[in-house]
């Protein structure tokens, strides 16, 4: 099962979707795609790494800042030699975006970026296990006046857009209520979902 959790910046995505999954395993790993650059960046992953150490629920972490897609196989192909099928938390998208879109800054951003979020959804689209998904909806506020801004909404849009079709449930978390908005869609007559 495949679950995109999608809120804005301090909604309570991640407290929502670490509680959410105590709720559908026995264990968890969390994927972790945050880059420590900076102090305050590495003083916000200890006060995380710390919250989930002291939880009821048994964490284990993997840090993937850029191959999301080879690491998701990579838990595949575990689950195949191993019997354990622990949920799966990606904390968070955005920043993995991020990630891709700074190393590709100057260099057809883009297209790069976007073959990226594609490889991710097709990774996603057979997943065997529970999967949650922690991202951020940016589309809500003033278009940027500068190029690399622009790219990254635009981009958000569209990795959200692709990660929630071929998810089985979408949460849009704000002010910390979650809402399940994906089996309340509002679908065309005639057209695909």
């Amino acid at each position: 099962m495949v679950i995109l959790i999608t809120g804005g910046v301090r909604s309570g995505k991640s407290r929502f979707a670490s509680t959410y999954a105590a709720q559908l395993g026995e264990s968890g790993l969390f994927v972790a795609t945050a880059i420590p650059g900076d102090a305050e960046m590495r003083e916000r992953i200890r006060r995380h790494q710390e919250e989930r150490a002291q939880a009821a629920f048994h964490w284990e972490t993997a840090w993937e800042a850029y191959d999301l897609s080879g690491c998701l196989r990579r838990i595949k192909e575990q689950w195949q030699r191993e019997s354990k099928n622990p949920v799966i938390l990606v904390d968070c998208l955005t920043l993995w975006l991020s990630n891709w879109l700074l190393r590709h800054e100057h260099d057809q951003p883009m297209e790069k970026v976007s073959r990226r979020i594609e490889e991710l959804t097709e990774e996603l689209r057979d997943f065997p296990g529970t999967i949650l998904l922690v991202s951020n909806e940016v589309g809500y506020g003033l278009v940027p006046d500068y190029l690399l801004g622009r790219q990254f909404r635009d981009l958000s849009g569209i990795m959200n857009q692709s990660v929630a079709a071929v998810s089985d449930q979408v949460f849009l978390v704000t002010a910390g209520i979650p809402l399940e908005i994906k089996s309340r869609a509002f679908h065309i007559p005639g057209r695909c979902p």
